[in-house]
C-alpha cells in the first residue's frame, strides 16, 4: 500500500524571484518529486506567507488546517515543498502528528532510489549524512539517554546524540575517502580516454527535459528513459560520429533542479565533472513546457555555479512532437531566421531534425587544426598508427624494415602528442574539418 501524502507549497509572496515562476507550476514540480518515490499524493496546496515563522514555517492557523486535513484523511506523510530547519520540522510533526519531510529530504529519498553503481550509492549516502547530521535534534527519546563508553567508543557519560553526531562524522571521513580513490580512479580513466582526444558534448537540462532520450537518439544507446523526474544519476558516455566524420564523446547527465541542495551538487561530480571537461554544451530544454523559459533560467544558474557559464554552448529544443501545430510553425520559424547561432528545436522521441542537430554540433565544435607531418614509426605501435587513420588521413606510406615511413594530416592535438613521442619530424598547420 502506497504512502498517503499531503504536499504544501509555501512560497514568499514579497520576493522577486518568487514571482518567476507561478504556484501552479511549482505545486506541479512538487508533486513531481513526490510520485517519482511513489507517494500517493491526495492533495497538494500552495500556501503564501508574507514572513516565514522562525518554529514552524507557515502561519499557526494554516498548521492547525493541515492538522485537520492529516486526521480526516489519514496522510502518512506531508511534504513540505521549502527547506525547513531541524527544530520547524519536529514542531510540524508533532502539530500534524504525522512524518514531515522537506524539499532536501525528497530529493535525498528520489536519489537513493535511484542511484545504480557503488559511486553513485556512496554519494547519495554521503549527502544524507550531511543532512541527517543537522537532525540530530528529532524526537527521539532514546537520544536523552546518557551511556557510559571505553576509550575507542567514546568517554563516560556521553549522550546518545553525541554517540549518533560522532559515528555519522566517521562514517562521512570514510565515504570522503572512498569518493576519493574513486575520483584519482575517474581521472586516470579520463587520461586514458585523452589518448583518443575526443572533445565531450555534455547533456545538461532540467530534470524530465528528455536528455536521456536525446541520448539515446544521438548515439544509439540503451539508457533508461522515464518520465520520473532524476531517471538518470549516473554518468553515461559514448562516441559518435559527426556529419564531417569526426568522433566526438557524449555524456548523458543528472538534472538540474530548482533549490538543489548544495550536498548534492557537490556529491554528484561523476556527472558535473564531464559537464566542466566538455568542449560543447548541450542545454536541453522542454518546448512543451510552458514554463521552460523559467527552467532554463535555473540550469544557468546552476551551470555559474559550477563555473562553466562561459563555456560553448548551443541550445536544443525538445519535444517539438507535443506541441501544437501553431506553436511548432511559430517556433520553426524562429530557428530558421536565426539558425547561425539560435537554438536547435528537436524531437528526440520521433527523431525529428536530429541531422541538424548533429550539423550545428559539428559547426559550434572548436576546430581542431589539420597538421602536416612526415612520421617514421616502429610497426609494433599499432595503436599509434590506427589513430593517425582514424582521425587523421595518410597522404604516403612505406615500409623500411621494422618501420614505416608516412607523410600524413593529423589534428594538431595529435601533432603535439607525436612531436613528443619524438615520431615526427616538423610540419605545417591548416585548418580543415576532413
Amino acid at each position: 500500500m502506497s504512502t498517503r501524502a499531503l504536499v504544501i507549497c509555501p512560497s514568499l509572496t514579497r520576493e522577486s524571484n518568487e514571482a518567476l515562476r507561478s504556484p501552479e507550476a511549482r505545486r506541479e514540480e512538487a508533486v513531481g518529486l513526490a510520485r517519482a518515490i511513489d507517494l500517493a499524493v491526495v492533495g497538494a496546496e500552495s500556501v503564501a506567507l508574507s514572513a516565514i515563522r522562525p518554529a514552524t514555517f507557515i502561519g499557526k492557523g494554516k498548521v492547525e488546517t493541515v492538522a485537520a486535513q492529516v486526521k480526516a484523511e489519514e496522510i502518512d506523510l506531508v511534504v513540505m515543498d521549502c527547506a525547513l530547519s531541524p527544530a520547524q520540522q519536529r514542531n510540524l510533526e508533532k502539530a500534524f502528528g504525522c512524518k514531515v519531510i522537506d524539499r532536501t529530504g525528497l530529493i535525498l529519498e528520489i536519489f537513493g532510489q535511484r542511484a545504480r553503481t557503488a559511486e553513485g550509492t556512496l554519494q547519495v549516502e554521503l549527502a544524507h549524512l550531511k543532512y541527517q547530521r543537522s537532525r540530530l535534534v528529532r524526537s527521539w527519546t532514546h537520544l536523552e539517554r546518557q551511556r557510559g563508553g571505553f576509550g575507542f567508543l567514546g568517554g563516560p557519560g556521553e549522550t546518545q546524540i553525541e554517540t549518533d553526531r560522532r559515528l555519522i562524522g566517521e562514517r562521512i571521513v570514510r565515504i570522503e575517502r572512498e569518493l576519493e580513490a574513486v575520483k584519482r580512479r575517474r581521472a586516470l580513466q579520463r587520461a586514458s580516454r585523452s589518448d583518443v582526444p575526443y572533445p565531450i558534448v555534455a547533456l545538461v537540462g532540467y530534470t524530465n527535459a528528455g536528455k536521456s532520450t536525446l541520448f539515446n537518439a544521438l548515439s544509439s544507446a540503451d539508457v533508461l528513459v522515464s518520465s520520473r523526474m532524476f531517471a538518470t544519476l549516473d554518468p553515461t558516455i559514448r562516441a559518435i560520429r559527426l556529419p564531417s566524420n569526426r568522433r566526438v564523446l557524449v555524456s548523458d547527465t543528472v538534472g538540474f533542479i530548482r533549490d538543489l541542495p548544495k550536498g548534492l551538487l557537490t556529491a554528484f561530480r561523476a556527472t558535473l565533472e564531464e559537464v566542466q571537461e566538455a568542449a560543447l554544451i548541450l542545454h536541453v530544454s522542454d518546448v512543451s513546457n510552458p514554463h521552460h523559459d523559467e527552467l532554463d533560467e535555473e540550469v544557468d544558474k546552476i551551470l555559474q555555479e559550477l563555473g562553466v557559464a562561459d563555456r560553448p554552448k548551443l541550445r536544443v529544443l525538445n519535444k517539438m512532437d507535443l506541441l501544437a501545430p501553431q506553436q511548432r510553425a511559430s517556433l520553426e520559424g524562429t530557428a530558421t531566421r536565426v539558425r547561425e547561432n539560435g537554438p536547435v528545436l528537436v524531437s528526440a522521441m520521433t527523431g525529428q531534425a536530429m541531422d541538424d542537430l548533429l550539423g550545428r554540433i559539428d559547426a559550434e565544435l572548436p576546430v581542431d587544426p589539420m597538421v602536416s607531418l612526415s612520421l617514421r614509426l616502429p610497426l609494433a605501435e599499432g595503436r599509434t598508427l590506427a589513430l593517425i587513420h582514424a582521425l587523421g588521413r595518410v597522404l604516403h606510406s612505406a615500409v623500411e624494415d621494422s618501420h614505416m615511413t608516412m607523410d600524413a594530416e593529423v589534428p594538431a592535438s595529435i601533432a603535439r602528442r607525436l612531436r613528443l613521442s619524438q615520431y615526427a619530424a616538423g610540419g605545417t598547420s591548416r585548418v580543415s574539418r576532413a
